[in-house]
């Protein structure tokens, strides 16, 4: 049998050992900060400060003059506590849909703007994110990048309810930004525009299809992004040939890389017109 103290020492080595499995607790949040990245550990999240994140200057966006008059008017007015809706980036791949997210963060950091990363499969956690920033004097942009989302999967349902669909409202200081090369952020399959049937002469969707485009359509405002054409790609390279290096004498040789590059490649974008250029650049041993 054993004595009162000696249950006692066997019960506290016990929680000693526990504790050592126990995640330590997450640090406070960090509010100096201007970025942030929700990260979770053993079933626990916090928000991590990002104290160097990616600044892109709004005018190395070039040929994107129409998207980023909307994304800058939006901001603007989420900025000026007047109404703004929620954003869909959505097309092609390369085509500066994140990059336009982190140019207008960029621009507006000084103004109370912060920008919080929330991965997809994150997107479950959105009521802990929305609740620890509630209260909050800064704007928060949630930027969700590459967003796509498979049958059945739970961020799906979060961000349905985080958008319109749930009890507790959206913070006013709060809007998502969301980027896709889908429009309604799922796979279309061509079977499912069997379902669609007529109505008094009227076309309705199937029940699959109106479940797919109804995440999407909560999104107030929905911004396209198409291919480059060849000059819209052409004078990408000028730019950031000349952002990164010396002005070459010669233009030719360079565009015509640029183009077997760009074939090479299977596209024409601003990403890969970045791409090119460093590759350039760095041959030419100038970069730096």
């Amino acid at each position: 049998m054993y004595g009162a103290n000696d249950l006692m020492a066997r019960g506290e080595l016990l929680i000693e050992r526990l504790e050592r499995l126990l995640p330590e607790p997450p640090a406070p949040t960090d509010w100096d900060a201007t970025a942030f990245r929700w990260r979770t550990r053993n079933g626990r999240g916090w928000l991590q400060a990002e104290h160097a994140p990616h600044r892109i200057d709004p005018a190395d966006l070039l040929c994107l003059e129409r998207q980023k008059a909307e994304i800058v008017r939006n901001t603007e007015q989420f900025l000026a506590g007047r109404g703004a809706n929620n954003l869909l980036l959505w097309g092609s791949r390369g085509t500066g849909k994140s990059s336009l997210i982190k140019a207008v963060f960029t621009a507006n950091q000084d103004r109370g703007l912060r920008l919080i990363e929330v991965d997809k499969d994150d997107l479950r956690d959105l009521p802990d994110i929305l609740d620890l920033v509630r209260a909050r004097p800064e704007r928060f942009i949630l930027f969700c990048d590459d967003l796509s989302f498979e049958a059945n999967e739970p961020g799906y349902k979060a961000l349905k309810a985080a958008l319109e669909g749930s009890i507790s409202a959206t913070p006013d200081n709060v809007l998502i930004y969301a980027t896709s090369n889908r429009r309604h952020l799922m796979p279309e399959l061509k079977a499912e525009n069997r379902e669609a049937h007529l109505v008094d002469g009227e076309l309705h969707q199937g029940e699959a299809v109106e479940e797919k485009v109804s995440l999407s359509d909560r999104f107030g405002l929905w911004v396209s992004f198409y291919p480059f054409t060849q000059v819209q790609y052409l004078t990408l390279v000028r730019h950031w040939c000349t952002r990164l290096g010396p002005v070459p004498e010669d233009w030719a040789p360079v565009e015509r890389a640029a183009l077997q590059w760009a074939l090479r490649r299977g596209s024409r974008s601003g990403r890969t017109a970045w791409q090119f250029a460093r590759d350039w650049v760095g041959r030419s041993g100038s970069e730096g």
